[in-house]
């Protein structure tokens, strides 16, 4: 009894243990995020005439036979196991946008925090396919996050002052890397996305 006791415990403790939340690069302090908030040009958005996501390609080779979303499911999961060809054949993913753990990649998708449409009506637009490029595959600044893949579709195009992560605890750090992300590629932002964001870094 004694030993299935304490080998028991262990066990509790490691279920009730919260996932842990991965974290992409380059997340701001939420003093620094409320600045680079200040800084961003307020504007109307502009038009999605002409927007195509194949004008952002994404998914590129990162190394080897590493594409991007292979490369986010690996830093974003835990215990990831991938096959000769990249792909993750095991682990687990904890999607911090709704709290839940998923154990197959196909369950994940790769969220484009800022998305492409929205990127092309605040400025991309008018970008090189090259910087369009980049921008689409950045594994430098908080911009790929492994998600639940239902949520992903749920947030579709939209901004913050449309869709925001369900769990509330989150809209901190989403807040900040939304504005990061928007700050390093001198994105606009409409205001009520600066209402809604000024709300949501509030609550950190």
């Amino acid at each position: 009894m004694v030993f299935s006791f304490l080998t028991a415990t262990p066990l509790v403790h490691a279920l009730a243990a919260p996932a842990p939340a991965p974290s992409p690069p380059g997340v701001p302090s939420a003093s620094t995020a409320k600045s680079e908030l200040a800084s961003l040009t307020v504007a109307t958005q502009g038009s999605q005439d002409g927007y195509s996501r194949a004008l952002f390609p994404h998914w590129i080779t990162q190394s080897g036979t590493c594409n991007t979303r292979e490369v986010v499911l690996k830093r974003d999961g835990t215990n990831v196991v991938q096959s000769s060809s990249c792909a993750a054949t095991s682990g687990s993913w904890y999607s911090p946008y709704d709290g839940a753990t998923w154990t197959a990649a196909s369950d994940v998708d790769i969220d484009h925090l800022v998305p492409l449409s929205n990127a092309w009506k605040s400025g991309a637009a008018s970008w090189t396919t090259a910087r369009r490029r980049a921008f689409a595959n950045d594994l430098t600044n908080p911009q790929l996050l492994a998600v639940t893949d239902s949520i992903n579709v749920s947030k579709g195009d939209s901004g913050p002052e449309d869709w925001k992560p369900p769990l509330t605890l989150y809209y901190c750090t989403y807040a900040k890397m939304w504005v990061k992300v928007k700050s390093v590629y001198s994105l606009t932002i409409t205001s009520a996305e600066k209402s809604a964001l000024t709300s949501m870094l509030n609550t950190c």
